[in-house]
């Protein structure tokens, strides 16, 4: 198979865009498959995808929690069938809570410092290498991130499509300013986790965004406006129509919330603040399989 048929299908897997359309949009920005994939969008052609550009590995992600911090990991495998392992399983967990001891490190955990350090008398690289040939896939550590907390503070925590109770394809870790500690708000912070696992926001708030991320979203939404024939005067109403929606679908806070879609999680919040004291969304991690 061809380079060019190559990206033409990978074009098409990503957009679902026909053949004809796809090599066209590649022909048009030199093979590049990001750039076809705006140019498309820009025609109204594509719709956007968040896994534009991504490679949908295998393994799994997790969430694993102290008192003091959560840990948020991804270890990815070959196949779908190794990563059910128990083997891997326990090897990811393993792995965990090793790094779950590294109090002195920042919410970024360095992979590659990470994997020099020793741990029961080995490297974490010489783990991975036993694990690899125990499995005989190739092992690799993708990411971790550390929430902490403090008095103030309770992280919140979900898994999706689990292997384990905490391995699963999806986990997420919400951090939350709260005043106390009830059922309620533990569900309530429950609930809110796996809304974020649903809809997968990319920020809080729209002031969380990147200003290019915004900025690439105009220029494509205002390509598509002009691309429909919309007469000028009314270009500037429906782009700020546009935008307000690729917010409202993008912000953690203006989106509808899973549980009652006549609100927005803004709003939720909001209402049961007003029953159950304060609780203040501070920061939340979401690791998707593959993203």
């Amino acid at each position: 198979m061809s380079d060019i048929i190559k990206n033409v299908k990978n074009l098409r897997e990503i957009t679902g865009v026909g053949f004809l359309d796809c090599k066209k949009a590649l022909e048009e920005n030199n093979q590049d498959i990001q750039k076809s994939i705006d140019y498309l969008r820009k025609k109204g052609i594509a719709k956007a995808s968040k896994k534009s550009s991504r490679i949908a590995n295998e393994g799994a992600v997790g969430v694993f929690v102290t008192s003091e911090k959560t840990l948020l990991i991804e270890i990815n495998t070959e196949t779908d069938f190794a990563a059910k392992n128990e083997i891997f399983l326990d090897f990811l967990e393993q792995i965990a809570n090793y790094a779950l001891q590294m109090s002195n490190e920042g919410n970024e955990i360095n992979i590659n410092k990470f994997m020099e350090t020793e741990f029961e008398d080995k490297t974490i690289t010489e783990h991975f290498n036993n694990i690899i040939s125990k499995i005989r896939e190739n092992i690799v550590l993708k990411r971790l991130k550390l929430l902490k907390v403090n008095s103030k503070t309770k992280i919140f925590t979900y898994t999706h499509n689990k292997y384990k109770k905490n391995i699963g394809k999806i986990s997420v870790a919400l951090k939350a300013e709260i005043d106390f500690l009830n059922e309620d708000i533990s569900q309530f912070g429950k609930n809110l986790c796996m809304h974020i696992a649903a809809l997968q926001p990319i920020s809080i708030d729209i002031d969380s965004l990147e200003d290019k991320l915004i900025e690439k979203e105009k220029e494509i939404q205002l390509e598509n406006i002009k691309f429909s024939g919309k007469p000028d005067n009314i270009i500037d109403k429906i782009l700020e129509g546009k935008m307000k929606k690729f917010f409202s679908e993008v912000t953690l806070l203006n989106q509808k919330y899973i549980l009652d879609e006549d609100k927005t999680i803004r709003q939720a919040i909001m209402e049961f603040n007003s029953k159950n004291g304060n609780f203040k969304i501070i920061d939340y991690s979401l690791f998707v399989l593959g993203a």
